[in-house]
Order: structure tokens, then sequence, then C-alpha cells
């Protein structure tokens, strides 16, 4: 299977907006085909409404922006994409033909898959050409917000095209859970059908609200959900013997006739009980804002799990992790002999400050960046840090030269000024790169130390020749003229 950089949508839609905001958020390039051309306004528009959730997700380096086009002819897409979505509504006959239309015009080697929430992909397939490479991709919404998509193939797909799915859905940061048989509704929508049959019924009996069914999930399993889904959650409800005296204790309730195992008929009633719940519970806010609400405390709350590395979390850091060896890798292929290593990024909205330009405490987390490209460049991993070794800051100074403003990409160039057993002297200067005027530097004293002692220990000798080799190679260039500088000093003059 080949390496995706064109992600092409069959269909728009919520869900097909979703797939192009996570998609170009991580630097492939999107080709939506839809029927209708209005369409294209709207997933633009939808996007642009995504973004502001998204650039809050991580501060890991996060590679230039995918590109977006549109078109309303489906062949050529397919003959473009490296990886087809299909997002079109759930009807067998309409998917099974335009999955069986595309397939004939994109190469053997793409990967088509569906965002079908029921289908089985084993009907999907029926008609395509090389079928092989067919599989459902089910996503959730938000798309560009929650990490899952459950994987599954059918009767005709190739074990390969789903290792390939999961490479590329991984890659864009989402936890793909491979479903290993096909079911109707797969796994979650399973899950969630069920306690959606029983709420029709408890409104429909007026046993509750919408909005008491909601607090009743909220302020209660909805919580524990979000990190250790039902299973773990209820054996640790087992106290010590965990699962087994759980259901030895709480079994025969699942025998009682308190479950429905049917939904209740849509009747007009019930249909007005739930309109009038949820547009209660609403508040008068529009659907958009709500959405943002949403976007919000799902950032957070994967921000949280980040920190104890758990669920969605787990997801998070794991992208992180690619993100910034990535960083790393372009930062060493494009170094210059005079100034290694030399890492580029853009400005993101929530960087900028109340004049309208990047924060002080956005420099020191691209000076940061930089140093973390020095330290993966030295051999500074998981494993040296597992092992009590690590650089600590002790003193940084910076200087401020020219306005970075949103959007605007910068380039940042290291240089070491010193290398020691114990003590490491770097200068960061970030430049415009519109201009490549100097916008602002960093100089950092690090001491290197035995983190298990809590004290100062000499590096590494490989690590030390490195860095007097790189602070050699830059020897015959200028010191830059901040470096030294006090606060308060006369600033160098401009060149």
């Amino acid at each position: 299977m080949r390496k995706v950089k064109t992600l092409g949508l069959l269909g728009t839609g919520v869900i097909g907006g979703g797939w192009a905001a996570r998609a170009l958020h991580f630097g492939i390039d999107v080709i939506a085909v839809d029927s209708n051309p209005k369409m294209e306004q709207w997933i633009r528009d939808a996007v642009a409404n995504a973004e502001p959730a998204l650039s809050r997700l991580t501060i890991a380096p996060l590679p230039a922006k995918g590109k977006l086009s549109f078109t309303t002819d489906a062949a050529a897409m397919a003959r473009q994409a490296d990886i087809i979505q299909e997002n079109i509504p759930e009807q067998l006959e309409l998917k099974q033909r335009v999955l069986a239309e595309v397939s004939r015009t994109a190469p053997a080697d793409v990967i088509i898959a569906s965002s079908t929430s029921g289908l089985t992909p084993t009907d999907l397939q029926r008609d395509m050409v090389a079928p092989e490479r067919f599989l459902v991709a089910h996503p959730f919404n938000p798309v560009y917000l929650l990490p899952l998509v459950e994987l599954v193939g059918g009767a005709r797909t190739s074990a390969a095209a789903i290792e390939a799915a999961r490479e590329f859905y991984t890659f864009i940061g989402m936890h793909a859970l491979h479903v290993r048989r096909e079911v109707p509704g797969h796994l979650t929508d399973r899950l969630q059908e069920a306690i959606w049959r029983e709420i029709l019924h408890m409104v429909n009996e007026d046993v509750a609200t919408t909005g008491e069914l909601d607090d009743s999930i909220i302020y209660g399993p909805g919580l524990r959900w979000a990190a250790m889904g039902t299973n773990l959650i209820y054996h640790l409800a087992g106290g010590e013997p965990g699962m087994r005296h759980m259901l030895k204790q709480f079994g025969p309730c699942l025998k009682w006739p308190w479950t429905k195992l049917e939904a209740p008929e849509l009747t007009d009633s019930l249909i007005d009980k739930m309109v009038t719940g949820t547009q209660a519970q609403a508040e008068g806010r529009s659907i958009r804002e709500l959405e943002r609400l949403r976007d919000d405390y799902l950032v957070a709350i994967q921000q949280v799990l980040r920190q104890y590395n758990i669920g969605a979390g787990a997801t998070l850091r794991a992208l992180e992790a690619r993100l910034y060896a990535t960083q790393g890798a372009q930062a060493a292929a494009q170094s210059k002999d005079n100034a290694w290593p030399a890492l580029t990024g853009s400005v993101r909205p929530e960087w900028i400050d109340y004049n309208g330009h990047m924060t002080d405490s956005r420099y020191h987390q691209v000076f940061g960046d930089a140093m973390d490209a020095l330290y993966r460049r030295l051999g500074v991993d998981e494993a040296y840090r597992a092992a009590g070794h690590m650089f600590y800051t002790v003193e940084t100074h910076n200087t401020h030269r020219a306005e970075l403003r949103t959007g605007e990409m910068y380039r940042v160039e290291s240089r070491v000024l010193k290398a020691e057993a114990k003590r490491l002297h770097v200068m960061h200067s970030v430049y415009r790169a519109r201009d490549q005027v100097l916008a602002a530097t960093g100089e950092q004293m690090h001491l290197h130390v035995n983190t298990f002692g809590g004290k100062t220990a000499a590096m590494p000798e490989p690590m030390r020749r490195t860095l007097e080799q790189l602070q050699a190679q830059q020897a015959d260039q200028p010191l830059p003229p901040e470096a030294g500088r006090s606060v308060g000093a006369p600033r160098p003059a401009s060149k």
C-alpha cells in the first residue's frame, strides 16, 4: 500500500468535515467530493470551526497544514487520492453503487474505507474492483477530536489493508481499534444503542426527562468511562477479588425484568418529548455554540488524561512523541554546518497576546522545542532519562527584535557556544520566514544532572564530543551579538 499524502473524501457533511479537519491539521492534503457544489463552502466552514479546538489539543510541533480542494467529480478525486474515505448516507444500495464506481478508477493499491456506523464491509465490498483493499473505518463525532476509529474487515479484506489503514489513522492521531469479527453496528454503536433504547423507554414512560437522564451519566459513570470504560470500572467495584466477585454479587440483577431489549415505537408524542427535553437543555444556545463548548471540554479532558497516560490521553501522548521525533529528524536532515538544528513552525492563534503578537511564554516553548531537537540529536531519549540522566535549564535570557503574528512561519537556528563536562551553553535565534528578519534570541545555560542523586554529573564522553564537533563547525561564524548581553545593556545594531 502507498504512503498517504492525499486523502479523498467521498461525501462531506458532518463526518466528512471532521475527517477533513483532522487530516489537514496533521499535514495531509484533502480532496473532498460532493454532488452538491454548495458543500464546498460548507466543508471549508466546518474546517475553520474545528481549527481553534484542534490548535489547543497539543503544543507538540505540527507539520505544515494540508491543502483542501473540492470537486464534484468523484473519478477525478479517485485518481489523485492515496486513501479514500466514504461518508455518504447510510443506504446499502447507494453505498454499494458508489463504492463500486470509485473502485474502478482508484488504483488497486489505494485503500478505500467507509465511515458507516452499522453496515457490514462484506456487503459493501460486494461489487468492488480489488475488494481486498476495502474496510470499514468508523469514526466518532467530532472526528477531529475523538480519536477512536473502528477498523472492520470484510470477507475479502486483506490483512495488509487493515495494517495499512491502521498506520494511516494512527499517523493522524487516532486510536485504531481492530474489530476482529464483523457484526452489524460494530462495537461502540451497539453499546451506545443499548443505552439509547433505555433512554427512549424511560422518556416514553415519563420516568425521567432527557436532561435528568443526561445528568445521570454526566455526574456519575460518564466521568469514570472517560478513562477506564465499563469493564475495568466493574472490576474495581468487586474489591480485591475483582470482576469475579462483582459478577457473583450483582450478576443476578441481569435477570430482573427492568431492561428493555427492543426500542419503543417512535410515536409523535415520544418525539415531542425528546425534542422538548433537548431544547430545554440547550437553553437557547445554537448548534455551533454547543459544538464549541463540546470541543473545549473534549480538549481539556484529553489533556488531563495525557498526564496519566490513559485512555485518549495515551493516544495523544503517543501522537506527540511521533511529532517530536519527526521534528528532530527533519531538523537533522535540513541542518547546515553553521547552524544546527534549524527548526520551522508557524504561530498558532492561541499564542497571540493582547497586542496581536506572539506572547512571551511561547518564545520559551519554541526555544524548548529547539532544545528537545538538540537532545534527540545527542541521544537523550526515554531510556536515557530512565537511567537517571538529563540536562536541567539553569539560566535563560531572551531578547525580542521583531514581531511574529498569527499564522506567520518562523525558523529557529541553534548554536552551541560552549560544551563542558557538566555545562552546555546554547544560543537559539528565531527568524521570521517571510523576510528572514531576526525576531528573537534565547540564550540558555544547561547543567547535566544525575536525576537520582539530584546533583550535577559529567555527561557521557561521546555526547560531549558530539557537542564539541557542533561547536567547532560553527566556530568560524561571528558570535551572535546578543550573546552574553545583560538586561538593560545597549542593544546590538541590526544587520
